[in-house]
């Protein structure tokens, strides 16, 4: 019984850990980047066209 008292209270510990952790970090704005100016290659993403001349 104490045992699975202790598996039981370890993984209650390590799940606050991990699910705390994850809130703190986010690691999905690495992956979700976005230009900081927009340049004749990337325009075209956004529909600019880079041939017109203004």
């Amino acid at each position: 019984m104490k045992g699975s008292l202790a598996v039981i209270v370890s993984a209650v510990v390590i799940l606050t850990v991990v699910l705390f952790a994850s809130r703190k970090l986010r690691l999905s704005p690495r992956y979700e980047r976005t230009p900081r100016s927009l340049n004749p290659w990337n325009s075209q993403d956004k529909g600019i066209d880079p041939s017109d001349e203004v």
